[in-house]
């Protein structure tokens, strides 16, 4: 017989694949204030990241791997060759307030394999949070991946007591869906994200109202598997545009495919390089904070593919030399935040000390965190780039070298 041990060495193993699961955007609750366990902000709560990106300060678990689906992509399909387990909503409740006790974690993330039915498993996935929230009053932050197929009831339910919602829509394109995931519908799913993009928005409007409305999650997100199918970068990007302004969707994950255990024939036998990931995840933040339009960030990829060597503004900008240098003194927002080296916070204290001062090419380091990529692109008070921009090596000279890891740094 199975211990709460093993099935949790399972479970949060089971639950590695999926990348959804950062906790910004939650409410603020802070338990100093309240009698609430638990808080999203306030002393002891941080929120710890792997290299990659993904979130581990959270509790990430399934509520069971066992699934009637056969998703081919997916370690825990019903034709996989895998230790099955499964909590009960009572083991969950004790584990994430164990946990969070211990200051282990700051909240929980929980999915669930398809058992049953897709109602019987989101009411299952429900019924946790709800008995956090209502019987212990924990005031910890909520993550649920809901299922599509569930009834809108219970994805409402849901709403109401997590943070945030998530909704995989799993593959860049439909078509791929229906080679890799047969029993999943992409109409269904987007149906479901319009619904929650509805609740969320309603809520939003009755608090401005009255902040004694009921709240309703703060944000839904969704991930895509990166590599499982021929899809090109652009056009994961594109779907990515779709999904933000459709949606309104908090976070797309973009999560590199990995060959799994007992894997299908369809599949591919090696997995992306995960620099790919992260050059998704740097267009993903041009797309959503810098004005860039996927057309624009196109000119720097070659054959639909993203510049492994460079970050997608660089090779944007070395593409499109004539529009610089730039003078960092009379420059318009939108212009300084496509200098590469250039972020937003860095480009608001430029905008706020210009008022004040001619920068100059210090000014700029300090802010930035140094110069060397942004120096050929720029203009200051005491710097000219001189013919720097029209270097035939400027790529080369600008790339990150590939280096060997010393595993006693």
């Amino acid at each position: 017989m199975q211990t709460v041990l093993d099935k949790l060495a399972i479970l949060a193993d089971a639950a590695k694949y999926d990348a959804s699961c950062a906790s910004s955007g939650a409410e603020k609750r802070n338990s100093l204030k309240t009698r609430a366990i638990g808080s999203t902000e306030g002393m002891g709560i941080c929120h710890a990241y792997a290299p990659d990106g993904r979130c581990i300060s959270l509790l990430k678990i399934l509520l069971t791997n066992y699934c009637q689906f056969d998703c081919h992509y997916c370690v825990n399909r019903v034709s996989s060759n895998v230790a099955r387990a499964r909590f009960s909503v009572e083991e969950v409740v004790d584990l994430t307030l164990g946990f969070y006790k211990r200051n282990y974690i700051e909240g929980l993330f929980l999915s669930s394999g398809i058992i049953r039915s897709p109602d019987y498993t989101m009411e299952q996935v429900v019924r946790v949070a709800e008995v956090l929230r209502q019987e212990h009053h924990f005031g910890g932050y909520i993550h649920l991946k809901t299922i599509p197929d569930a009834d809108p009831g219970l994805l409402a339910r849901a709403g109401a007591v997590a943070d945030r919602l998530s909704i995989n829509v799993e593959l860049p394109q439909e078509a791929s869906l229906a080679r890799l995931a047969p029993q999943k519908n992409p109409a269904r799913i987007r149906r479901a994200m319009g619904g929650i993009r509805l609740k969320i928005e309603e809520a939003k409007e009755a608090r401005r109202e009255s902040r004694h409305a009921p709240r309703f999650s703060t944000g839904q997100s969704t991930q895509m598997i990166i590599g499982a199918d021929s899809a090109d970068d652009l056009a994961i990007l594109g779907t990515a545009r779709n999904l933000y302004g459709n949606y309104k969707l908090s976070r797309v994950y973009y999560s590199a495919f990995s060959p799994i255990p007992d894997a299908s024939a369809v599949l591919p036998l090696t997995k992306p390089p995960l620099m790919r990931e992260h050059r998704l995840y740097q267009a993903d933040w041009l797309l959503r904070f810098y004005g860039f339009e996927v057309s624009e960030i196109a000119e720097g990829s070659r054959d639909g593919m993203l510049d492994l060597a460079v970050d997608p503004k660089l090779a944007w900008a070395l593409q499109n030399r004539q529009q610089f240098p730039v003078d960092v003194n009379t420059a318009p927002r939108e212009m300084l935040l496509r200098v590469p080296g250039f972020g937003t916070k860095s480009v608001k204290q430029m905008l706020s000390s210009r008022r004040w001062r001619r920068l100059r090419l210090e000014d700029v380091a300090r802010l930035c965190r140094g110069t060397k990529t942004s120096m050929p692109f720029i203009v200051t008070e005491d710097w000219q780039p001189g013919g720097a921009i029209d270097r035939l090596d400027l790529r080369q000279r600008l790339a990150v070298p590939a280096a060997q890891g010393d595993l006693f740094a």
